[in-house]
């Protein structure tokens, strides 16, 4: 959850900033991180003194010498000498040490009060509850909580080469990248990574085995990363998703994704169980 600030509270201590304006955050000018500063420091946010949450850590990985507060400007567009507005992927590159625990849950819980400011049962006005990371609607008394989205994401292999995708939205960037996809209702994980891999590429896989998960704020998404032998069929790319598909050797690799993300983790898993093959 978010914990409310007092104008006291948030004047004694400097922290570490996430300033959110529209869909970007807000930072210094030339240097991409979260800014570090005291509220007085920050002059174009005074008219938000009572927006000011603490984002304290969930787990020991996601503390920080300085506290983390949060800042919603909604669709004001911050225009001061010294800032600049920067995307949320961007800052993920570049802050790998916070990325997932404090960028991308301080989002995902921006995304979720602003998308739930009525309730959706009766249309009535939603309030925050003050002790959890909820919107209560005191007519019908339906309570929201922030959506996670479950996606399996998946890497398949034949023991000597490596298959990879490049999707439609990728195509400019000629990215190359795992396969993922939404879990369905009723379906599970292992279902989905072989629903979602025939209706992407055209191919079965047998031998799922986990591989890690990791949170993916676009808005909402849970990623649950599998790898899997490749057990036959020839790739027919899915028309409007997959752009272009191939096997690849691990020595002549296209574009792929970092390792921050786990589509880049993955990759390097799968080139490892390979080569020791």
């Amino acid at each position: 959850m978010m914990i409310n600030l007092s104008g006291t509270e948030i004047s004694k201590r400097r922290a570490l900033w996430v300033i959110f304006s529209r869909g970007k955050i807000v930072v210094r000018e030339n240097n991409p991180i979260l800014p570090e500063a005291h509220f007085e420091e920050l002059s174009f946010l005074a008219s938000y003194h009572e927006d000011v949450h603490e984002l304290p850590p969930l787990n020991d990985a996601a503390v920080t010498e300085a506290p983390i507060y949060v800042v919603d400007v909604g669709s004001e567009h911050i225009e001061s000498p010294g800032w600049e507005r920067v995307s949320l992927r961007q800052l993920l590159f570049t802050q790998q040490n916070i990325a997932f625990s404090v960028l991308g849950r301080a989002w995902q819980y921006i995304h979720f009060l602003r998308t739930h400011k009525f309730c959706g049962q009766c249309g009535a006005e939603m309030e925050r509850v003050n002790w959890e990371m909820a919107m209560q609607c005191h007519r019908c008394k339906h309570r929201t909580y922030p959506r996670v989205s479950p996606c399996i994401i998946v890497a398949i292999h034949n023991k000597e080469k490596l298959l990879l995708a490049k999707g439609v939205r990728h195509k400019e960037a000629n990215m190359y990248s795992t396969l993922a996809g939404f879990v369905e209702s009723g379906e599970s994980l292992e279902e989905a990574v072989h629903r979602e891999v025939f209706e992407e590429v055209g191919v079965k896989v047998k031998n799922l085995r986990y591989f890690n998960s990791q949170p993916w704020p676009f808005p909402h998404s849970l990623m649950v990363g599998f790898i899997a032998e490749y057990d036959g069929g020839d790739i027919v790319c899915q028309d409007n998703e997959i752009d272009d598909a191939q096997w690849f050797d691990v020595d002549a690799l296209p574009n792929i994704p970092p390792k921050v993300s786990i589509a880049g983790q993955l990759i390097a898993e799968t080139l490892s169980l390979i080569s020791d093959k």
